[in-house]
């Protein structure tokens, strides 16, 4: 089975919509098909870019695409509920288990609270899952009502992760427009994050650089 079966599977896009219906009530970004699809894009762009078999990189599609199903349960350790969903999902549609192991430890593994790039394929998951900050993923419409993580959000304009022709340097290049928020707002929630990415990157042999409005500040 592969990524555009998955995707295509109505009982997954059924939990992916139930749980970005929880992070919306609680206030949260958007989680849905539009986030995961482009990690899930990212993620196999950059292992398909390193030269990694095709199917390590269809696996890391669908890590990308199921990546916060465990939002469905909670948010709280969502990393490690949408592994075990993921788990259950991947044995009923009869994944070899080394491809449900190696799926189930990314998913497990991408969130900065607990994470840590253990595989190839987590690193990718965690790089392209950090990276996916932009405006479109404010659901809220009034500016004056921002929290920090809105204004992060909305102020960036743009967001291009890359790998370099010689293969060893991955950067995150961001425009933010500074009359919604600062460097120093991204910094101030994002800074595990970027350390994480950081972690990701050596993992994958490259060094992670941070790009913002054509300053490089990692």
């Amino acid at each position: 089975m592969n990524y555009q079966e998955i995707k295509h599977n109505e009982e997954i896009n059924t939990y992916i919509r139930q749980a970005d219906l929880s992070l919306s009530a609680l206030g949260y970004t958007e989680h849905s098909f539009a986030h995961v699809t482009l990690v899930a894009e990212k993620a196999g762009y950059i292992l398909e870019t390193l030269g990694y078999p095709a199917r390590t990189v269809e696996l890391a599609k669908i890590a990308g695409y199921l990546h916060d199903i465990g939002n469905l349960v909670n948010r709280v350790d969502h990393s490690q509920s949408g592994g075990i969903m993921a788990f259950r999902l991947l044995d009923h549609l009869k994944f070899p288990p080394e491809e449900i192991g190696m799926i189930v430890s990314a998913i497990g593994n991408h969130d900065e609270g607990t994470g840590v790039p253990v595989s190839a394929l987590a690193a990718a998951l965690i790089l392209s899952d950090k990276s996916d900050v932009r405006r479109n993923r404010v659901r809220n419409q009034d500016v004056a009502s921002f929290d920090i993580h809105d204004r992060v959000n909305y102020s960036v304009t743009m967001s291009e992760l890359k790998i370099n022709d010689a293969r060893t340097i991955i950067t995150l290049k961001l425009s933010i427009d500074t009359h919604y928020g600062s460097v120093m707002d991204y910094f101030e929630i994002f800074l595990q994050r970027m350390i994480l990415c950081r972690k990701a990157a050596e993992k994958l042999g490259l060094q992670f650089k941070l790009v913002i409005n054509d300053q490089q500040l990692i």
